[in-house]
């Protein structure tokens, strides 16, 4: 069957000389530049959101064995969890999550700011571990099947699963639920910025609005190739 020729759009924006253009687009640039102060002063505000402690453990299932909470922290001192929507009677895993799984950057560069990343899903590992070949990632993927977990932090209900984004920290042997996002929340995640800018130590660089003593360093200062971290 042959192919069907694309119309070309019935409209399209006014066709502007250089200097019109370049006006167009310094009047959206400002537009723009106030979404991003904007966006800087809810990151603030977000580092300075309560902390919900937990009271209850919980078992995951990984490759490496059985695992707890605290060992998904892999000895730093935040974590970013993405629950996963994989629920035990699918054969593979949303296709939505897997998009945004696609889309996140290299690991290091979180571990750098003495951050975490994982994604949890309430299927069986063994379900979990060939779809995660299959998709070529080496993130971290736990199963909570198990135990409560899904249901405790709202991403499993008695009629399905859903997806989200929990982050925690650790202070010595106490564990903090800080944040957490779903729906379009997630759409524009994916960077070690965007990442950052929802935990509560944020990018722990010296520009940042953060509560007193906080960490923080120069702002390229812990900037590397991946490859070169611990040089």
């Amino acid at each position: 069957m042959k192919a069907k020729t694309a119309k070309a759009p019935s409209y399209h924006p006014k066709i502007v000389s250089q200097a019109e253009w370049l006006a167009a687009r310094e009047q959206h640039l400002a537009k723009e530049k106030e979404i991003t102060r904007l966006r800087d002063r809810l990151s603030a505000e977000r580092r300075r959101l309560p902390w919900l402690k937990l009271e209850k453990e919980y078992l995951f299932d990984s490759a490496a064995g059985k695992q707890t909470l605290p060992g998904l922290f892999e000895s730093r001192r935040q974590l970013i969890v993405y629950h996963f929507m994989f629920g035990p009677e699918r054969e593979e895993g949303c296709d939505g999550c897997s998009m945004f799984v696609d889309n996140i950057g290299h690991l290091a560069h979180l571990q750098a700011r003495n951050t975490s990343f994982a994604l949890v899903s309430s299927a069986p590992l063994a379900k979990i571990e060939p779809f995660k070949r299959r998709m070529g990632w080496t993130i971290p993927w736990y199963s909570s099947f198990a135990s409560d977990f899904n249901y405790d932090f709202g991403v499993t209900t008695a009629k399905s699963d859903s997806f989200g984004l929990s982050v925690f920290l650790r202070d010595g042997e106490n564990i903090f639920r800080t944040y957490f996002t779903n729906g379009r929340g997630v759409e524009a995640l994916g960077s070690v910025w965007t990442f950052l800018d929802l935990t509560p130590l944020g990018r722990q660089e010296d520009w940042e609005d953060s509560p007193e003593g906080w960490p923080q360093t120069p702002r390229y200062a812990w900037w590397r190739h991946h490859d070169r971290y611990g040089e």
